[in-house]
């Protein structure tokens, strides 16, 4: 069997359809349901079994699923910049991924989890070595800490973590506030016609901030062919190696609807000297190890998200 924990959030669900797609079901989907919403992004997939994060952990404890466990995706985690709970952070993310991991090597599974590009924090290189990770907030420590952690540990099976860059796409409406640009850019556009994008500060022109956007379905690809590659172990950046403006996702947003325009707002004072203007992975370590597969620009990926919105009836014809 396989156990994708987070199956209701954003990339876990896509990764759980994707699994689907290859004529796997036998999977036990693990989540927090407390907002309920989370559901839509399963009821379309084929699980076994559904069980709640705490009900999974007992499970684990216990040794109901010694020897059964073929692989566990672990995207499960509370992806909070905003959060500032350590103790709860702590808990929830780091003993958590603990857990499952040394459940893992005991048991001789396979451990793909989600790390997250947030590592880098204040740095302006994002390569994963120790010098260039520099956390700047409790989602971003408890993310790299367990790589850490990671990192010191003699491996009898496969453990792989990624550090997701900007990753947009579908099952991703529940986030509110934390969906993707793209996501947010639609949902004006279908409001005012308008794009509402950061002036320029800092050096960059407006709308020039440069993140590495990269889309759900290729993350997914990459967690999968990992799956298939046991024999490769590691910490690796996931995301499209070139950097891409927030002038470009509002460009094809407006060339999809074939209406609408870029209007720039004053950049936020809270955030100056506290804002990412620049994220790129540095896919040098993910391409050494073998994968080989291009990742899809923001003008070949965003027309495809807005198609699979509409089919969803969550935007207007």
């Amino acid at each position: 069997m396989i156990v994708v924990t987070g199956a209701a959030g954003f990339i876990g669900s896509n990764l759980v359809k994707a699994l689907n797609n290859m004529g796997r079901h036998d999977i036990i989907a693990v989540d927090d349901l407390s907002d309920g919403t989370q559901m839509f992004n399963l009821a379309d997939c084929e699980i076994v079994d559904y069980l709640d994060k705490d009900d999974f952990l007992t499970k684990i404890s216990t040794g109901e699923f010694d020897g059964k466990l073929e692989v566990i995706f672990h995207q499960g985690a509370c992806s909070s910049t905003t959060e500032w709970d350590g103790k709860f952070m702590m808990k929830n993310n780091y003993e958590y991924s603990k857990i499952l991991f040394h459940y893992c090597q005991d048991n001789h599974s396979q451990f793909i989890y989600a790390s997250s590009a947030s590592v880098y924090g204040g740095s302006d290189t994002f390569i994963e070595q120790r010098e260039f990770e520099k956390p700047l907030n409790a989602y971003a420590y408890s993310k790299f800490l367990f790589d850490q952690y990671i990192r010191q540990q003699k491996l009898t099976t496969q453990v792989a973590g990624l550090r997701y860059f900007n990753v947009y796409g579908p099952r991703e409406q529940h986030k509110g506030a934390m969906a993707s640009v793209a996501f947010h850019f639609n949902n004006q556009i279908k409001v005012n016609d308008v794009c509402r994008l950061f002036e320029g500060v800092e050096g960059y022109e407006n709308g020039q901030q440069l993140r590495d956007f990269v889309y759900v379905e290729d993350v997914v690809k990459v967690n999968l062919w990992l799956w298939k590659n046991a024999q490769i172990s590691g910490v690796y950046n996931c995301g499209t190696g070139q950097a891409q403006s927030f002038n470009d996702v509002a460009t094809a947003v407006i060339n999809y609807h074939g209406k609408g325009k870029i209007e720039y707002i004053p950049f936020p004072d809270k955030l100056k000297g506290a804002y990412q203007h620049y994220t790129q992975a540095d896919l040098t370590q993910l391409r050494a190890v073998g994968y080989d597969q291009t990742f899809k620009t923001v003008e070949q990926a965003v027309p495809e998200y807005l198609n699979w919105l509409k089919k969803q009836h969550l935007i207007g014809q």
